[in-house]
């Protein structure tokens, strides 16, 4: 940052030039990044990749695709409480957002996938949620008329279990929601918030909120224990196997109950909240992080404000609201 300062100060600092310097530092000062507009991604890869999404042959009797629980064009969720499988099985835990997973640094809730290719085999594999096995799968491909040359195109050792799960994923890396509102007011355009927004996030940093929601997810680059204050589990009982959280992963007691901070970036959108999703509106998991992970009480008009900021992180793609 210090050579492009003098780089334009040495240039006379012309008007658009301070105007430039003025929002790269604005940008570069607060917690949360703008969403990057300048992703690579495999074109072939990608188009292979959303067919392979929103095809219900990925499962064991063909009703269940990957947008049946990550609906694209309603936020990347599918807004029930938990997700359900083949046989109307009913899943433990609350399906996060798809759009702007590419930038978890782990995958899952417990953080026990790596990558976005690894992930992959969870949900295909479940016995409650696709209850497939790979060779059935890429059987099932081969029959289709089109997969077989699409997948020449691309692979040349053509449909397998880690060729399926590279489109897939390549796919899944595309969906970033870049230029929401809050990203041009980081980008420098003052009257993309109104007053009440840019109160949110000043309050969303006073109180302690983005020491774990930052980053360009706002979120999803750590793990935290949930009821770090006033025991949550202890309150709501009823405690189940996933509210072991990254215990389930690593066996340490101090993982009990600690999860992956989820993104807010497409909160809006993906009611209901929180792993168990027993928070049915924003306001509503607002109100349970005061409780239970800050500890401390604030006035309704600042829990609000706080909402409206969080309503201004949604950005856009071409898959949303299709």
């Amino acid at each position: 940052m210090t050579k492009r300062l003098l780089q334009w100060l040495s240039a006379g600092c012309v008007l658009g030039a301070c105007v430039a310097l003025a929002s790269f530092m604005q940008a570069a000062a607060e917690p949360i990044r703008p969403i990057p507009t300048n992703g690579v991604y495999d074109a072939g890869k990608v188009a292979l990749g959303r067919m392979l999404f929103h095809d219900e042959r990925l499962s064991k009797d063909n009703s269940v695709s990957c947008a049946s629980c990550h609906d694209l064009a309603s936020g990347g969720d599918d807004g029930r409480q938990v997700s359900v499988g083949v046989d109307n099985s009913e899943g433990p835990i609350n399906a996060p957002t798809v759009f702007n997973t590419a930038f978890n640094f782990k995958q899952f809730w417990d953080g026990r996938a790596e990558t976005l290719e690894d992930q992959i085999d969870g949900p295909v594999q479940s016995a409650i949620e696709m209850a497939s096995l790979w060779p059935d799968v890429v059987a099932k491909l081969y029959q289709d008329e089109s997969y077989p040359a699409l997948f020449e195109q691309i692979f040349p050792d053509g449909i397998n279990r880690e060729n399926v799960k590279s489109a897939l994923a390549e796919f899944m890396r595309s969906l970033t929601t870049p230029n929401s509102r809050f990203d041009q007011w980081l980008n420098g355009d003052q009257s993309a918030l109104n007053g009440r927004e840019k109160l949110g996030y000043s309050l969303f940093k006073s109180y302690g909120c983005v020491s774990c929601h930052q980053g360009a997810a706002v979120g999803g680059n750590m793990f935290q224990v949930f009821g770090v204050l006033n025991e949550y589990f202890k309150r709501r009982g009823n405690i189940t196997e996933a509210d072991m959280g990254r215990f389930n992963v690593t066996g340490n007691e101090a993982d009990m109950h600690a999860f992956k901070v989820p993104s807010l970036r497409m909160a809006a959108h993906t009611a209901p909240y929180l792993h168990d999703g027993s928070a049915a509106t924003l306001r509503e998991a607002v109100d349970i992080m005061f409780e239970f992970q800050l500890g401390r009480e604030a006035p309704d008009d600042d829990k609000d404000a706080i909402v409206a900021f969080i309503e201004t992180l949604a950005g856009e793609s071409e898959e949303l609201w299709q």
